[in-house]
């Protein structure tokens, strides 16, 4: 809760960007011979992004910051965050490209955040700390992760990729960010990415039980704390690798706390959560405000409910903290906005799926130009002498 003379601080616009081709994975289980229900019911996944050549982590960025610009403009703007686990360069922030892209001044400090899939929940943290240090400034956190796994592999089928971008400051629109929060964190391989690698290793059953065990660890540290009681929370957004982890993580919350939802009660009471995140597909990072962006677009009227947001992050971190729905937030949701940019990608069959998947940029840094394809205001031009190129549309 907040002091009555300090302002609430949080989410004010929450914007989201994708890649332009997708695979519906009735598709891929074709391919491989398997009965689609495996994914659509069994992980709860229809359909993924996959980037086209000229995309990547800094272009679906770009786009997801620039409406917030277009909206909003840059005036308070101190600060951008950019959260990923799909790095693109050892050294330089991947949000310096998204700086200059959208025509940011220079009076703005960028930094990259890395930890997994819960870096976001860390960067709008911080974000609320600088703003209550200062209530006129204004801070951008972006997220933007490609989640991509060996062909043929396990994980194949839990690909995805997204970008969201969220204004942070004082007297927000959207969601208002209460204290406290609970963490916790706890050394393990379940999911990783060594430098030598372009896709992950993943432990699936071990990733599962350091999931639910650091999202109950969490959810135990927020109680200690003081939080809210669980039946309070009129929806709780979760980190979604695939929607139907959700559902695991929302019953173990529940016996948690001496509840015994049925399976049909979970899925009713996370469905407006889970649409984008079932036709996207992971996208790290990114993941859980995607969740938060479905829930805004589709839940009836929330005005004045507490959401959870339950974060997390392999290796593992989690997070969990509530926020209170403002009053006059329909007024700036961008459902319309969402549902094209998802209903206008452009389908591959599995053989242009597969063809994308293994081009790879050259490893010695020598010239190298992509094919113009995506439909978004920037592109991924290739490489020059070790330097990304990148370009407005």
């Amino acid at each position: 809760m907040t002091d009555a003379a300090t302002p609430s601080i949080g989410i004010h616009d929450l914007a989201l960007a994708t890649s332009h081709h997708s695979l519906d994975l009735e598709s891929l289980a074709d391919h491989h011979g398997i009965d689609p229900a495996k994914f659509t019911v069994g992980i709860g996944q229809h359909v993924m992004s996959v980037l086209a050549a000229d995309e990547d982590i800094v272009t679906m960025a770009a786009d997801a910051t620039a409406r917030i610009i277009a909206r909003n403009g840059t005036d308070g703007i101190r600060t951008l965050l950019f959260a990923t686990e799909s790095g693109i360069d050892q050294s330089k922030s991947a949000g310096v490209y998204v700086h200059s892209l959208v025509g940011l001044p220079p009076t703005v400090r960028v930094v990259e955040l890395k930890q997994a899939c819960y870096s976001a929940t860390a960067a709008l943290q911080f974000a609320v700390g600088l703003i209550a240090r200062d209530p006129s400034q204004k801070v951008l956190v972006v997220a933007s992760d490609v989640a991509r796994y060996d062909l043929g592999s396990s994980g194949e089928s839990t690909q995805g990729a997204a970008a969201a971008a969220m204004l942070v400051q004082a007297n927000p629109a959207l969601l208002a960010v209460e204290n406290p929060a609970g963490v916790y964190t706890e050394d393990v391989m379940d999911f990783w990415r060594p430098n030598y690698r372009s896709t992950a290793l993943v432990d699936g059953k071990g990733s599962i039980k350091a999931y639910l065990n650091a999202i109950g660890g969490a959810w135990q540290d927020y109680a200690d704390q003081g939080g809210e009681p669980f039946e309070s929370f009129a929806s709780i957004c979760y980190h979604q690798p695939f929607t139907k982890m959700a559902t695991k993580a929302h019953r173990h919350l529940a016996v948690l706390n001496g509840q015994n939802p049925t399976p049909v009660e979970v899925a009713a009471y996370l469905e407006d959560t889970m649409r984008y995140n079932r036709l996207i597909g992971n996208s790290y990072t990114a993941s859980v405000y995607v969740a938060l962006a479905s829930l805004l677009d589709h839940a009836d009227d929330l005005t004045g409910a507490r959401v959870g947001l339950a974060s997390y992050g392999s290796g593992s971190v989690a997070e969990f903290f509530g926020g209170v729905v403002q009053p006059g937030y329909r007024d700036h949701l961008r459902r319309e906005e969402h549902t094209a940019m998802i209903d206008t990608r452009v389908p591959l069959d599995h053989t242009a799926y597969e063809v994308l998947h293994k081009t790879t940029l050259p490893e010695d840094g020598r010239e190298y130009r992509t094919t113009a394809e995506r439909a978004g205001s920037f592109r991924f031009v290739g490489l020059n002498e070790h330097r990304r190129l990148y370009e407005r549309g």
